[in-house]
């Protein structure tokens, strides 16, 4: 089975981290595409490492083989890539993190900056927060598997969406899952 993994969520909500423990944990993940990984390489060129970024992902589903890529899930690129690897017969798995504030996003991004990780423009951060279950909302639909997990304090999974319903497995939902919970989705 060939499989496209999507690891999605706001800037700031720990998509690389969770990379890396996926990555850990499990050996279909197939080539790794991180756009900002990507971009680093090219000394920060964004608009180049998006274009190697979307090469890689078609060049892997020309091939044939398992990717997983790291995406805000923002704009339609996302959606045109599910809809693209679908018709090839790939098998779509969405592992989807939150937190409760753009602020709290802000901070962890603020974070990686001090540390020499790249920077995402605050309103760039916010814009993306504020339409963030929009953006999901419209790919769940084409998901074969969706995982969400919290990232408040380490990845806790808190449910699913299965059968176009949102499942969740613990009755204390953080904030974040609440409002997309009340979003329209489940």
């Amino acid at each position: 089975m060939k499989i496209y993994t999507i690891i999605g969520g706001v800037n700031g909500v720990g998509k690389s981290s969770l990379t890396g423990v996926l990555s850990a944990e499990s050996n279909d993940l197939g080539i790794i595409v991180d756009t900002d990984r990507i971009t680093a390489e090219t000394g920060g060129n964004r608009i180049k490492g998006g274009k190697i970024a979307i090469e890689r992902i078609n060049k892997s589903i020309d091939m044939g083989v398992n990717f997983t890529q790291e995406t805000t899930l923002s704009g339609a690129r996302t959606l045109n890539t599910i809809k693209k690897a679908i018709d090839h017969g790939y098998y779509i798995r969405l592992y989807y993190i939150g937190v409760d504030t753009a602020e709290e996003s802000i901070k962890r991004i603020q974070n990686r900056v001090e540390k020499g990780g790249h920077n995402i423009l605050t309103e760039d951060v916010m814009r993306r927060y504020n339409k963030r279950f929009d953006d999901l909302t419209a790919v769940l639909p084409y998901c074969n598997e969706v995982r969400l997990f919290d990232n408040e304090n380490g990845f806790a999974e808190i449910g699913e969406y299965k059968n176009g319903k949102l499942i969740f497995k613990t009755d204390r939902l953080p904030t974040w899952a609440e409002e997309l919970k009340n979003h329209g989705t489940a």
